[in-house]
């Protein structure tokens, strides 16, 4: 099986550290680089909990980015410690035994699609800010990247910061209309639409504690605390839910064989302006003739997944706990 090569655009609250963990026991991908940004928690908050990443799991050898303080909108962040914690990690306080404090090396991630060349997959989870300005800095190497998957939008769902934008497209729309109108190929996109529905139960989270206290799994020791805090926040805001929605987590699985996912190739707009529709991600899904459809770039957006894959593919290597060498 060959391996996906990886460069992990993130944020790093709850669910990107889920997804990175899944990542990391999965045998089908190999995360080379990390390039951490503000979105869920500060960039320097990002930075510590990827260099915590590093340490709890031992892959130090992984190179971290570090991203955009703040978006193309010039405006000053809004974190959100209800939903992630204020460390970004529910409950959980980082203890790094070594950091390296704040560093800006953020050209230094070119190195690395040019080793990698056609043959790396940049996947973004947070805000679109560093992305974007990859794109404006660099276009000739982005064209060098095999594929995009992009966690963000809601297209035929209600919005998760207002009634029609979805929190990583509205942190920093001006950076998803620079993204998806100028990326060289096709950008996978996993929108609410979807991720709302990758709902990881409280049983299944308790059954996958027990497994790694029972071998003593100190990485996927990290998974029940973190959910289960973002869970409380989730029952608060969507009473009745039956677990925690993990965006980030589908949209790793989404990479994988055997993936069960549709998509639909639309062209795709995001709104700019000011006022009640600013951040909102817009497809073109009427079935009319092309040449009467918007014309904006078209994409990927996906519109459906197997759950009972979903789950099972989760819980399958969530419970492979011979992860990689470092």
């Amino acid at each position: 099986m060959k391996r996906k090569n990886v460069l992990l655009f993130s944020d790093f609250g709850i669910d990107d550290f889920v997804a990175v963990i899944f990542a990391f026991f999965s045998e089908e991908i190999d995360i080379v680089g990390i390039v951490a940004d503000y979105g869920n928690v500060s960039r320097e908050d990002a930075i510590r909990n990827a260099a915590y990443l590093q340490e709890v799991t031992g892959h130090k050898d992984i190179p971290v980015f570090s991203g955009a303080v703040l978006p193309l909108t010039g405006e000053v962040p809004v974190y959100y410690p209800d939903v992630h914690g204020k460390e970004g990690l529910g409950p959980i306080t980082p203890n790094l035994q070594n950091s390296n404090g704040i560093f800006e090396n953020f050209g230094d991630f070119k190195n690395l699609i040019q080793m990698y060349e056609n043959d790396i997959i940049i996947v973004n989870v947070g805000r679109l800010s560093s992305l974007a300005a990859a794109f404006i800095l660099y276009p000739g190497l982005m064209s060098k990247v095999s594929e995009f998957y992009i966690m963000g939008g809601a297209f035929n769902v209600p919005g998760n910061v207002t009634p029609v934008a979805e929190a990583n497209f509205y942190g920093d729309p001006y950076a998803a209309n620079v993204v998806f109108s100028n990326a060289p190929k096709k950008i996978h996109i996993l929108p609410l639409d979807v991720t709302m529905s990758a709902i990881i139960t409280p049983a299944i989270v308790d059954a996958l504690d027990a497994y790694y206290q029972s071998v003593q799994n100190k990485v996927g020791l990290l998974l029940k605390p973190m959910v289960d805090y973002y869970f409380n926040f989730y029952k608060g805001t969507y009473p009745g839910i039956s677990g925690s929605p993990l965006h980030d987590l589908l949209t790793f699985w989404a990479m994988l064989e055997g993936a069960e996912i549709q998509y639909m190739d639309v062209p795709v707009k995001i709104i700019v302006n000011r006022g009640e529709a600013f951040g909102q991600s817009i497809g073109d899904f009427r079935n009319v003739p092309p040449e009467d459809k918007m014309k904006y770039r078209i994409h990927r957006i996906a519109v459906q997944f197997n759950y009972s894959n979903f789950i099972r593919k989760f819980y399958e290597i969530m419970t492979n706990h011979k992860t990689k060498t470092p």
